[in-house]
């Protein structure tokens, strides 16, 4: 492997993803804003038959109470049909391969994970799931649970943009265009390209031939080109199979795994541009991509550096490692280029891998896990915008009491019950990820014999995987035997509380300051759309990272480091 070749690959990678969000964010943004597009010939005719079909009228404004309604409405529908197929999968049809019922604690856990954009897995994709459920669940919940988010991103936009009022457009027409608009063109096109590059598409069960060692392999097959692309989009992030992107199955080559890398951050990215098209605030959505970027490189360059010195201990024993730490990795992606897709992963809350977390060098997972904990990088489909939002308006409230000023963002004094929420919001996610860990530890016949390791890296394991169902990134330090009832419904239940909790904030803080009088900005107030004020937010993150996570960290990726 040459190193600078490595490097520009990863520059390369990049910058193709920066290079493809703007437009695409332009784009997002004149979806939402309802104006024409190239796709309207298309979708119009789908879009008005969906909304005849379901009794809704998509130019009925609501308010933001309402919205939360009807998203919680949406997910509710989903969780009862979820458990049940998952619970009968062993006598339902499209099962060739007889794969077993799911347990009560598993189906649970893996239903929260799948209507929340988590999919946190605690089963392997191939020997866990039928072709039923991965169609009707995983496959239709690819679209259907980011394009959630993206609803709910969509209505903080328009109570942001509105001057003064109580009507933030319509959810369901946010939803729907969100899948017609967004989802289902990119996914079609990416799905064929896949299909081309050697992914499987087949509803014929295992293939099964002999080899040259004279022995029986049942090789699994199924839809793989259709649902690796919604789910690298959409940043779902689970697995057709146990290893998920490291299947040569899911990610056959370079160019695949180039494809789906850029994927990662591309919406996450292009939704940032889109908050600055929509607003007309160009200067802030550049602002928050600064200090997002920022952290991804501050994230990116010690894991690559890591990665790329290989192991020690190896090198201690004659043993040559000039390509680096190839533990847990492909060789046709090679070292560099896997750690970069395990930073973006993380970074936007994908889970999806095509390397194994738990060998990496201590100082690469904690880096991993450090993106898992921020929660506000570039983040998930529309959460991550979501996030970022909450911690502007922290450093708005901080920032003005320094000046001896009442904060103020887009022309709206932010009042005590905005700083609450955002209070709540933010510390929810430590809370969350510390108190499952605590727990774990205290209870250490229920998690102990399920660690692959001891000590600091088994800690590690813990706090990974309680932080990654707190995010809804739902990867894993895939060391842990995570399918138990502890596990399952521990992880299950902080799923649901993680998700759902900082998006309802959101979207009130949105709905409450869009409510108010509009004062517009005057020589005195706090300007939120400059370097000062990016850095303001780049130092609020690090110290709420730092006190709520710092102590953990020590505890696991960093004491192994240091050994």
């Amino acid at each position: 492997m040459n190193l600078g070749t490595d490097i520009l690959g990863i520059v390369i990678m990049f910058t193709a993803m920066v290079a493809l969000a703007i437009p695409f964010g332009k784009y997002i943004a004149k979806v939402y804003v309802g104006e024409k597009t190239f796709l309207d010939p298309v979708f119009n005719p789908i879009e008005k038959f969906i909304y005849k079909f379901i009794g809704i009228d998509p130019n009925e404004e609501m308010n933001w109470e309402q919205h939360l309604k009807t998203l919680l409405t949406i997910n509710i529908i989903w969780f009862p049909l979820t458990m049940l197929i998952l619970m009968n999968q062993d006598w339902l049809p499209l099962n060739p391969d007889k794969i077993p019922a799911m347990s009560p604690d598993l189906a649970f856990h893996s239903t929260c994970a799948f209507i929340t954009n988590c999919f946190q897995q605690h089963y392997s994709g191939e020997s866990g799931m039928s072709y039923l459920s991965q169609l009707v669940i995983m496959f239709s919940l690819f679209f259907l649970t980011p394009s959630v988010t993206l609803a709910a991103m969509a209505v903080v936009f328009n109570a942001l943009k509105e001057r003064t009022t109580e009507k933030h457009g319509n959810f369901y027409n946010y939803y729907v265009r969100s899948i017609t608009r967004i989802l289902l063109p990119v996914s079609i096109i990416t799905a064929i390209i896949f299909l081309f590059n050697g992914m499987p598409m087949t509803f014929s069960g295992t293939h099964t031939f002999t080899s040259l060692q004279g022995d029986t392999v049942h090789v699994a097959r199924g839809q793989v080109a259709a649902f690796e692309s919604i789910k690298m989009l959409g940043l779902n992030g689970g697995g057709y199979f146990g290893v998920n992107s490291a299947h040569p199955f899911e990610n056959p080559n370079f160019l695949t795994n180039l494809i789906e890398n850029i994927f990662h951050m591309l919406l996450p990215i292009a939704t940032v541009f889109a908050l600055g098209f929509y607003l007309k605030r160009k200067k802030l959505a550049w602002m928050i991509f600064g200090v997002m970027t920022s952290w991804f490189l501050l994230l990116l360059i010690p894991a690559v550096y890591s990665e790329l010195q290989g192991n020690p201990e190896i090198t201690q024993m004659g043993i040559g490692n000039s390509i680096g730490n190839m533990e847990g990795k492909e060789i046709r992606f090679g070292t560099a280029a896997s750690t970069f897709w395990s930073i973006t992963a993380t970074a936007s809350m994908n889970g999806a891998v095509n390397s194994m977390h738990d060998s990496y060098m201590p100082l690469a997972g904690g880096m991993q896990l450090l993106g898992i904990m921020i929660n506000c990088l570039y983040g998930g489909v529309g959460t991550g915008i979501l996030g970022f939002f909450v911690c502007i308006i922290l450093a708005v409230f901080i920032g003005s009491l320094m000046i001896g000023r009442t904060g103020q963002f887009l022309g709206k004094k932010i009042g005590i019950r905005e700083i609450k929420i955002a209070m709540i919001i933010t510390l929810l996610h430590p809370f969350l990820s510390l108190a499952g860990t605590a727990l774990a530890c205290y209870f250490p016949n229920l998690t102990t014999p399920t660690l692959n390791n001891p000590g600091y890296h088994g800690f590690s394991e813990i706090i990974y995987e309680y932080t990654s169902a707190s995010s809804a990134d739902g990867s894993g330090f895939e060391g842990l035997g995570d399918n138990t009832p502890w596990w399952n419904i521990s992880c299950g239940i902080i799923i649901l509380l993680g998700r759902f909790l900082p998006i309802i904030g959101a979207v009130a803080i949105a709905g409450i300051l869009a409510s108010k009088q509009y004062v517009g900005d005057s020589a005195g107030t706090l300007k939120t759309d400059n370097p000062t004020f990016g850095l303001m937010v780049f130092s609020l993150i690090f110290i709420i990272a730092a006190l709520a996570f710092f102590p953990a960290l020590v505890l696991g990726p960093f004491a192994e480091y240091f050994i």
